[in-house]
């Protein structure tokens, strides 16, 4: 049924593998994230032996992870959900006091312990306390430690999600630091510290993650191969785990420039296009409610993507002979068109391998 998206479990799988090797290699939990794919059971399943645990950002997603291995989960906690928290989550990064108070209630009426991971902010600008702020960090910190019910297992940091700041030594030695210093004030073990996601890859290669990094959250490099601290591709990963298909509802040959007076499209923008002549059209039956239009390539190079309304997704086939209506069309993806796409109850499921 189309559209649809495809997953090879066996290429995950191997990417899964390698990066779980070099994460073992440098003393490094690896966590496989699956909030892309919704925490798709056959891809739980598939990594079932590789990861040493599963995060998430969604509750729903950590309820479906049918697991012996932590569940952490991913996004900072909202204090109306926090039974919810303890109840489907081992593990969960906070940063704001009233939350973890709020864990803390919910944990003892629940009769569980649940571990925190204070995020420190390093200059990324999204959640944590930022690093300089040594007596707020001390004070989230001695939050946990005196809320029964909870557990201080780490501190963490998430870098390149919102101001693309990358994970370099200085800037994960001050996290490595940090750690060091709240066990020394608090006198605890505080075993985890997480040093961010897929961009730390990079550095492990490298051999230049600090010492005393020994947690890392990988999605998008397990998912798509991908080094998001660069942009760039790892060969030794695979890229195309996943394909979208879609069908061809329509193939007309038109002009390459709309004809009349143009205002805004259908998604307030103003567009223009430059007159090519004539243009073999088609039209791909999915649109913008379901995926990310510029993070979608065509696997068949000849063809080209125009743009897209809603519901429907436009293609050059000029240099593409043979491509009719009913035709299925293929398409890698970026993360974030991955995200949508698998994320949207119109586009089906389905794996191999």
């Amino acid at each position: 049924m189309y559209p649809m998206i495809q997953a090879d479990l066996g290429k995950l799988r191997e990417n899964a593998a390698h990066l779980a090797g070099l994460c073992r290699k440098a003393g490094i939990q690896y966590y496989a994230v699956t909030k892309c794919v919704g925490a798709q059971p056959d891809i739980v399943a598939a990594l079932a032996d590789i990861a040493d645990g599963f995060a998430d950002s969604r509750l729903q997603n950590l309820a479906r992870i049918n697991t012996a291995k932590p569940k952490l989960l991913l996004r900072i906690g909202d204090p109306a959900q926090a039974r919810d928290i303890v109840q489907h989550a081992d593990i969960s990064l906070q940063s704001e006091i009233l939350t973890i108070h709020a864990l803390g209630e919910a944990a003892q009426a629940l009769q569980r312990q649940h571990k925190v991971i204070l995020m420190v902010d390093l200059g990324d600008l999204r959640e944590g306390l930022m690093y300089t702020d040594r007596e707020g960090i001390l004070r989230a910190a001695s939050a946990v430690k005196d809320t029964p019910g909870l557990t201080l297992h780490g501190v963490g940091v998430n870098l390149t999600c919102f101001g693309g700041i990358i994970p370099q030594e200085d800037n994960l030695g001050r996290l490595v630091e940090i750690a060091a210093w709240l066990r020394r004030e608090l006198d605890l073990p505080i075993p985890l510290v997480s040093g961010g996601n897929s961009s730390t890859v990079g550095l492990l290669l490298q051999g230049k993650v600090p010492a005393g990094i020994n947690h890392l959250r990988i999605g998008e490099s397990m998912l798509l191969g991908s080094d998001t601290a660069t942009g760039e591709a790892f060969d030794f990963l695979h890229r195309d785990a996943f394909t979208l298909h879609a069908v061809l509802g329509e193939v007309q040959t038109k002009p390459s420039r709309p004809i009349g007076s143009p205002g805004p499209n259908a998604f307030g923008e103003r567009v223009s296009f430059p007159d090519l002549g004539p243009m073999r059209r088609g039209i791909v039956l999915i649109g913008r409610q379901d995926i990310d239009v510029d993070g979608l390539t065509p696997r068949d190079v000849r063809i080209q993507v125009l743009g897209a309304s809603s519901d429907h997704l436009i293609v050059d086939l000029t240099a593409a002979s043979g491509y009719e209506v009913g035709d299925v069309v293929t398409f890698g993806f970026s993360y974030g068109a991955l995200l949508k796409a698998y994320t949207s109850p119109y586009v089906h499921k389905a794996v191999v391998g």
